[in-house]
């Protein structure tokens, strides 16, 4: 039996997984003490302990919010955890994960945001779903506003999950506003405007000078383009073997993490408010992969994944030094 297969179908790889993630966190903890300078709205700095804290506690509840969505939409043909141990070792791995809350927040609704999308599958009455998912995506907008320009490709989700249509689109655009009426309203009653504005003001900031990366940055996202790409491939050729929902729901995955990867591009300083949401399909694409073949190149693809992982979480420790 392949290493791959043993790990994969172990009931121990998730545990072990989340003892290396914490693990790994605190080390960058210990070592790294740096200040959350992505403040949630406001932009102020977190102390860093409470920074760290609350983005383990985020990025923990998303990976393991993986795996209801992958049992509710059968994402991968077995039960697999894969995808959560996965999303954990990333996001350990980056230590700008770490150090962005917003990002966390961000990702958190985005996710909850495509579980909302899938449920819409096929259903006449589609409006309450859309509804729950633009919410979700609105309130992740609130965190990092730049999560609005994904609004078109929910929309075109929708439409190819055929769950859009008139009243559906109404109800979305009315799900996206609701979380800025509650804001609205509390900066109306304290008289800060300003406080509802600020998003939509770093919404329109755009800085086209600014198209350059650093080392790890680069690197980190090197690192995840080649195991999202090489995941995304593979599903494209083996796609005729999967179940029409569940290629509609994969491709709407591959054309979220496309255009996640494109934003980062088109505007570095978003690389650590938008890493956390890219995690969500780069995972959940390679836990498949990594599941559901079984050869040699494949195993020898798993234990080259997991190498990397650790030197790119030592290669981002040793810059952040």
């Amino acid at each position: 039996m392949h290493f791959q297969r043993i790990v994969t179908s172990s009931r121990l790889t998730l545990p072990a997984a989340q003892f290396l993630s914490l693990a790994l966190w605190l080390a960058a903890f210990m070592l790294c003490p740096l200040p959350c300078t992505q403040g949630w709205l406001s932009g102020t700095e977190l102390p860093w302990w409470a920074g760290r804290l609350a983005s383990f506690a985020l990025c923990t509840a998303t990976a393991y919010f993986l795996i209801q969505l992958n049992n509710r939409f059968a994402l991968i043909r077995t039960r697999a955890s894969l995808e959560t141990a996965i999303g954990l070792l990333l996001a350990a791995a980056c230590p700008a994960v770490h150090l962005c809350p917003a990002g966390d927040v961000s990702a958190a609704a985005f996710l909850l945001a495509v579980y909302c999308l899938f449920g819409g599958y096929h259903r006449h009455h589609s409006s309450g779903y859309l509804f729950r998912s633009f919410a979700f995506l609105g309130a992740g907008s609130l965190a990092v506003p730049q999560l609005t320009f994904l609004t078109p490709l929910f929309w075109a989700g929708a439409y190819g999950l055929r769950a859009l249509n008139l009243r559906s689109f109404l109800a979305s655009l009315i799900g996206w506003f609701f979380p800025y009426w509650f804001l609205l309203g509390h900066a109306y009653f304290y008289g800060d405007m300003e406080l509802f504005l600020a998003p939509f003001r770093e919404l329109s900031r755009f800085s086209a000078s600014d198209f350059t990366f650093r080392t790890d940055e680069a690197v980190t996202l090197g690192f995840l383009f080649a195991l999202f790409a090489l995941s995304g491939v593979h599903h494209l050729l083996t796609a005729f073997n999967d179940k029409i929902s569940t290629r509609s729901y994969l491709y709407f995955l591959i054309l979220a993490g496309l255009a996640l990867f494109a934003a980062i591009l088109f505007q570095p300083p978003l690389f650590s408010r938008l890493l956390p949401s890219l995690i969500i399909p780069t995972a959940i694409l390679a836990g498949r992969l990594l599941v559901s073949s079984d050869s040699r190149l494949s195993d020898i693809f798993f234990i080259l994944t997991f190498v990397g992982l650790f030197l790119l979480f030592g290669f981002n420790l040793w810059t952040l030094l």
